[in-house]
């Protein structure tokens, strides 16, 4: 008897032991893969550097630029796009050191739940996901708008159906088919914007036919810094502060490069590539195009003034179309505005995928329901069924009454951008002292940040002054409405209820440096990393076109 019941003895244990075993490796397996979810590696660096392109230039650099000009003086618009680029630097950066080491979907949520808190991990997933979203049907909009500088009878409601029915198809394919589309978007712009920065240089050396050789005439007359709501050098200040909101529009979307980091083959290379070139593309791209479109456009040119106060989005409001009709050019001005409005549809379809893939980690972090976790050859379908949704707002546009209630809708995220910036770097800051923490050093990673942490502080500083300041001029003495004080405010409560409702529902805490996930998911991307190879140049040809795409 004592040997059978020491053999029973023995066979539980055993068992006992081996269940254990089995939740250990099931936990293990589980920890190895969290937040990575079972999107498709498809994306090229290419393709990632192209979405990037795609996402930041649209109409803020193509008409945009003419607001900022009017109001503020060349002077002063040119500083605001280069202060707002090393902000963007200092963004970019933070965001690409952590997604090169933990390459997720849409991760920025996911990020500051592990890093900093999971209420901002909640609020930044929604209101992120929200940000990107709208800007579907804003975007929509604005090439329905585009197209009316042609003359034509065709319903509004009907080109809004076909540019957003497009854009909703080519998310319902494999991302390879999105990659693929950006990348033929962004090649156009591109190629336009090289082109006018050129023919921006000849036609302020006279070189159109109207032979008129401009130099920096219009920086002495009406002269650099113009003025706003008071008179003198505050009045100049005023308006240099003024034009920071627009330039950081702009400037929006040059993140989009790392977003895609859960579905772009070799991350670990693909990404740094990215970061350094996009950043650089655009940032030569804007302050570039900006420094010269102010030699060739007065900020009190007839037709500018006349444009924006029509509240014009095609290219008459455009300051390159404005240069290019002072100078002489026929032909040009018609093709400017196809650029623009692809520039539009292709802008409004990077938010689109952005958006989708933001609310999918959200998902798989447990911040948004489960169901929209669903995936279907690596397309998260139920949230491209969420951002559609949202998108619908784009045909209250149809009528003037629709466009009043839109125009609150869209206004929500005015201020988002600068949220999420901020967000994004005070999550880098926990992220960089918590790998202090756990001794693992920066040099280890697959990539690192020049500059860090002062990068990051910088960027915080920036984004939360202008956030809290750019709607000074609802306080002046007959300017306070609403819609001078909304807009630029209404986002800050949203925010700051969201995270400290779900805080306090939830009753988290700020993760402790002892306690962050620095590990879960980078099992899966270390195993795959050895199974990229490294594409090198074969000849100079291949070598150009590395460096290009």
């Amino acid at each position: 008897m004592e040997d059978i019941e020491k053999t029973q003895n023995g066979e539980v244990r055993a068992n006992v032991t081996d269940n254990q075993d089995d939740v250990i490796a099931a936990l293990k397996a589980e920890q190895e893969t969290r937040n990575v979810g079972t999107l498709d590696r498809k994306l090229k660096s290419r393709h990632v550097q192209f979405m990037a392109l795609s996402g930041a230039i649209g109409t803020g650099l193509f008409v945009g630029s003419g607001q900022v000009i009017s109001l503020a003086g060349p002077l002063s618009a040119f500083l605001a796009y280069l202060i707002t680029a090393f902000n963007v630097y200092c963004v970019v950066h933070s965001l690409g050191e952590m997604a090169t080491y933990l390459p997720l979907p849409g991760a920025v949520p996911v990020y500051a739940s592990r890093y900093v808190d999971e209420a901002l991990g909640f609020v930044l997933g929604w209101n992120y996901w929200y940000q990107l979203a709208i800007g579907c049907p804003i975007e929509v909009t604005a090439s329905v708008v585009v197209v009316d500088y042609w003359p034509n009878d065709i319903p509004k409601a009907a080109l809004t159906t076909i540019f957003f029915l497009a854009m909703v198809i080519i998310n319902l394919f494999p991302v390879r088919i999105y990659g693929e589309a950006e990348f033929a978007f962004g090649a156009i712009k591109l190629t336009t914007i090289v082109g006018l920065i050129i023919l921006m240089f000849i036609t302020t050396l006279g070189g159109t036919p109207s032979g008129d050789r401009i130099g920096f005439r219009y920086w002495h007359d009406p002269g650099p810094m113009n003025e706003y709501l008071e008179t003198g050098s505050l009045g100049r200040f005023l308006a240099f502060w003024k034009v920071f909101i627009q330039a950081t529009f702009s400037y929006g979307g040059s993140e989009m490069a790392v977003l895609a980091g859960g579905e772009v083959e070799n991350p670990r290379r693909s990404i740094p590539k990215a970061i350094r070139r996009v950043f650089w593309r655009i940032a030569l791209f804007y302050v570039l195009a900006t420094f010269l479109i102010t030699l060739c456009v007065s900020s009190r040119d007839p037709h500018l003034l006349n444009a924006i106060q029509g509240s014009a989005a095609d290219a008459t409001a455009s300051p390159f179309v404005i240069a290019i009709e002072n100078g002489g050019i026929k032909v040009l001005p018609s093709i400017i505005n196809a650029v623009i409005l692809t520039s539009a549809w292709s802008a409004g379809n990077s938010f689109f995928y952005s958006s989708t893939r933001v609310l999918y980690a959200s998902a798989l972090d447990g911040k948004a329901p489960k169901f929209l976790r669903y995936e279907k050859w690596g397309v998260p379908y139920a949230c491209v069924g969420a951002t559609t949704a949202i998108s619908l707002l784009c045909y209250m546009n149809v009528n003037n009454h629709g466009a009043d209630v839109f125009f609150w809708f869209s206004n929500i995220s005015a201020v988002s951008t600068l949220i999420v910036w901020s967000s994004i770097c005070v999550t880098y800051l926990r992220f960089y002292y918590g790998l202090r923490y756990n001794g693992i050093s920066r040099d280890s990673l697959p990539y690192k940040s020049p500059l860090q942490p002062f990068m990051a502080y910088f960027a915080i500083c920036f984004c939360l002054i202008v956030a809290l300041f750019n709607g000074y001029d609802a306080f002046f003495p007959g300017k306070f409405s609403a819609k001078t004080f909304v807009p630029p405010y209404v986002d800050i409560p949203i925010f700051t209820c969201l995270f400290l409702g779900y805080k306090i529902i939830k009753r988290t805490k700020l993760v402790k440096l002892s306690d962050m996930d620095l590990w879960s998911g980078k099992a899966e991307v270390d195993r795959l990393e050895h199974t990229w190879p490294e594409v090198k140049p074969r000849n100079f040809w291949e070598r150009i076109w590395f460096w290009i795409a």
